[in-house]
């Protein structure tokens, strides 16, 4: 793959997170990041301790949702920082148009979200599910739970996607002192992001496949991320 200097040329488009995107265009509201992200954590911590509370779950299930919603509200954080830091980079509008614009995030998103229900919803004798939330669950438990599964999976496959498109960029193009320094910091929002979901490990450490899982997650994610910080190459 040849070296390029980064330059400005392509026509703009798919600037934003699909999650920036639902965000903006929820009519009639003009929310800061701040904002969102402080009633997106209000609001499933409500619907967390209310089903807790309703229907007489254990205190597990509160403390696990506690922390999943603490952390996809984290993931929120990261992903606006990412997106507003990016486009502020001296590179071509194509590395944009690859990161923003592809919904890659999304698929991979969509992917590690079935699996993960898949293996939480099947298989002899009482479900992992079921063992969290002490017997057979409520349908609006379910439903809140895997909302905020998927809440977790999205953010997760964005973090995937960042990783995979800053080694592209560093692999790619050469750039000014400035563009790099930045391009690191936002490398390592994505490390960041990664470590902090190890805070779902002490939730999953009976279960061998998802302990592999998530930490396997964790170290490839900080590994690329790693090899695009020193793979970066600046003009000369």
């Amino acid at each position: 793959m040849g070296t390029r200097t980064a330059v400005d040329g392509d026509p703009t488009f798919g600037d934003t997170w699909v999650y920036e995107s639902l965000v903006g265009g929820i009519p009639g509201l003009d929310l800061s990041a701040r904002q969102a992200i402080g009633i997106q954590f209000l609001l499933f911590e409500t619907l967390v301790v209310g089903l807790t509370v309703g229907y007489g779950l254990p205190s597990s299930a509160l403390v696990a949702g506690t922390v999943a919603v603490a952390v996809a509200a984290a993931g929120s954080v990261a992903m606006l920082y990412i997106g507003a830091a990016t486009r502020e980079l001296a590179l071509s509008d194509a590395h944009r148009r690859l990161l923003f614009g592809t919904g890659v995030e999304a698929l991979f998103g969509v992917l590690g979200f079935v699996a993960v229900v898949t293996y939480l919803l099947t298989g002899a004798g009482p479900t992992p599910f079921e063992t969290l939330v002490g017997g057979r669950s409520p349908a609006p438990v379910t439903f809140v739970t895997l909302l905020i599964l998927w809440d977790l999976c999205y953010r997760i496959g964005t973090s995937w996607w960042t990783a995979l498109v800053s080694l592209w960029r560093s692999l790619r193009y050469r750039v000014t002192s400035e563009t790099a320094r930045r391009c690191r910091r936002i490398d390592a929002a994505t490390v960041g992001f990664s470590l902090l979901e190890l805070a779902l490990l002490p939730f999953v450490l009976d279960r061998a496949l998802l302990v592999w899982a998530l930490v396997g997650h964790v170290v490839a994610v900080t590994a690329v991320s790693t090899a695009a910080i020193l793979l970066l190459r600046t003009e000369s």
